[in-house]
């Protein structure tokens, strides 16, 4: 079992995961949420739904660490308890793309020693960004099984370029935009 599926799995950290095993190509894979808050526990059997996600995850490892991981974070107020919860499993060299609701612009960064790249994301998916990085189409994904779809997409991001400015984390947070919220559809 990879290092990285037994940390989320023994601290409870995946939530309404589509994908949690290996892949093809590589030691684990994962498609879902992943918890950076946890709900209340009202009991023993009863816990409130998390307070904080990533949503939206694509994690990919073959190592110790996280080598790849995109997500959304609905807001930057998310970034810094991510990293605490997560710094265990991230490494230097993994390539780390952030989806930020309230975020004006683009920008790689570095925090505590890891990477990150930071894109706005307005009414588009992480899947869907992450089609259009790799030079992808939808048709090219359509046949693939789950496991092949992350290899595929990590495959291929991996040797992208990500055309984003360089920015102090500093400047990142000054993008933050405070009356930029995600728009939910569906039942009111």
């Amino acid at each position: 079992m990879s290092k990285v599926k037994d940390f989320i799995a023994d601290n409870n950290l995946q939530w309404q995961a589509s994908f949690n095993n290996n892949t093809d190509k590589y030691a684990y894979g994962y498609r879902g949420s992943l918890i950076i808050t946890p709900g209340v526990v009202m009991s023993a059997d009863k816990q409130l739904p998390p307070k904080a996600t990533a949503t939206q995850t694509i994690l990919v490892s073959n190592s110790e660490s996280m080598d790849f991981l995109a997500c959304e974070l609905e807001t930057l107020d998310f970034f810094e308890p991510f990293v605490e919860k997560y710094k265990e499993i991230l490494s230097p060299e993994g390539l780390y793309i952030l989806f930020v609701t309230d975020l004006d612009a683009n920008g790689k960064f570095e925090y505590e020693g890891f990477t990150f790249n930071a894109f706005s994301l307005d009414e588009s998916s992480v899947w869907n960004e992450l089609v259009d990085f790799a030079d992808l189409s939808k048709g090219d994904l359509k046949k693939l099984t789950p496991a092949e779809k992350i290899d595929t997409i990590y495959d291929e991001i991996k040797t992208s370029n990500l055309r984003i400015p360089e920015k102090s984390y500093e400047e990142i947070k000054a993008l933050k935009n405070e009356s930029k919220t995600k728009t939910l559809f569906g039942a009111v």
